[in-house]
């Protein structure tokens, strides 16, 4: 068997030491090759090792349904605040701020502390969700100026936190809505809000400039997020995406509830949404009622979310009931898919999500306890 080999070796040409050569070289390439492979998945779950660890120990601290109930059985507004400040997440931003501040600048810190964390090929979108607070404290600086709020309350209403905090603030003095928006020249939303002040001047409502703002946020959060993908961005993509058709569908209802045109809608939406695609808003957009609307959607995952809550909207005519449904769903659907990435995106974005609704759930606590002799009932009822 060694002449036989010996003697291929001789008919190719090749020297001893060169076939042992050739032979270790091949070895080597194999084996790089296997180690590739095998090296793939732990490369790819790599960076969300130390992000996924930070997300979980914070998610431990989120309140559970027994510490939820506690706090709805509270007596009235202080005994709340009171229950919020022994908790770590929560005291020291109460020592220092009223309880809806607080709760804002809880919801600032998570999107920035996320935006901070996330890896590098995810980052762009939580960084865009990041910007809500400042879009938020142009929409509260706007609504100050139009409705001739003094400067003290002014500033009341601004959150500090954002990139544009200290530049915003230094606008509480302007003389009105188009001063603060030229001074805004020089940032991002500059063209978004001098498209839009025609309509506001014609109207005299911020409406058109809020609208604006919420478009532009919509867009570039769906931007961020619609890139060629692994299986981390299509789970992304698909958190995003189903945010952006919630804003819509609560546009479009709550115009329909105001009896407004295709005409009076269309410049808000995002034709570019995810499931429901341009033709299916026109066709929503162009429902006579809610009723229709909410017909319209079948066949859409939205169908069934939108039409268990008829009931309750034949009763009391509220669009409160749809947007909470609709708020439950995107609840539900980000739990769904933080677990089908649990060593990727999945924890991130359970986290972001549990603590969004945990937010909304205290503010609508907060809220009803400061109305005497609200029933606990109904405020359990109208948690998400």
């Amino acid at each position: 068997m060694a002449d036989e080999i010996a003697t291929l070796i001789s008919s190719a040409g090749l020297t001893n030491e060169t076939f042992l050569v050739l032979c270790v070289i091949a070895v080597i390439v194999i084996g790089a090759i296997v180690v590739i492979i095998t090296s793939r998945p732990i490369l790819d779950i790599y960076p969300y090792l130390t992000p996924s660890a930070s997300v979980r120990a914070r998610k431990g601290r989120l309140f559970d349904e027994k510490q939820l109930s506690e706090i709805v059985e509270t007596n009235n507004v202080h005994e709340f605040e009171n229950y919020l400040k022994g908790v770590p997440d929560y005291a020291d931003v109460l020592e220092e701020y009223p309880v809806d501040k607080a709760l804002d600048i809880q919801c600032a810190d998570t999107y920035e502390f996320v935006a901070r964390i996330a890896p590098k090929e995810i980052r762009s979108s939580f960084v865009v969700m990041s910007k809500k607070t400042d879009i938020n404290n142009i929409k509260s600086l706007l609504t100050a100026k139009e409705v001739g709020l003094t400067e003290e309350e002014t500033e009341d209403l601004l959150i500090p936190r954002g990139v544009l905090y200290e530049d915003l603030r230094s606008l509480i003095d302007a003389d009105g809505v188009t001063d603060v928006v030229t001074s805004l020249d020089g940032t991002e939303y500059a063209a978004v809000l001098e498209d839009a002040l025609p309509k506001y001047e014609n109207s005299g409502m911020v409406l058109a400039l809020e609208s604006a703002l919420d478009k532009y946020y919509l867009e570039s959060l769906l931007r961020s997020s619609n890139v060629p993908a692994d299986e981390n961005k299509q789970i992304l993509f698909s958190y995003v995406g189903t945010q952006v058709d919630i804003a819509n569908l609560k546009l479009i209802i709550r115009a329909k509830k105001d009896n407004l045109s295709y005409d009076d809608i269309a410049p808000y939406i995002l034709e570019d949404g995810y499931q429901l695609r341009e033709w299916k808003l026109k066709d929503l957009m162009e429902s006579p009622d809610v009723t229709n609307l909410i017909s319209g959607l079948e066949g859409t995952k939205y169908s069934d979310v939108l039409t268990d809550a008829m009931a309750k909207y034949n009763e009391n005519a509220s669009i409160a009931v749809f947007e909470k449904a609709l708020d439950a769903y995107l609840s539900k659907s980000a739990k769904s898919l933080s677990m089908k990435k649990p060593l990727g995106i999945g924890p991130i974005i359970g986290y972001v999500s549990q603590k969004e609704t945990e937010i909304k759930n205290l503010k609508i606590i907060a809220r009803a306890k400061r109305e005497a002799g609200f029933p606990n009932s109904k405020i359990m009822e109208m948690l998400i």
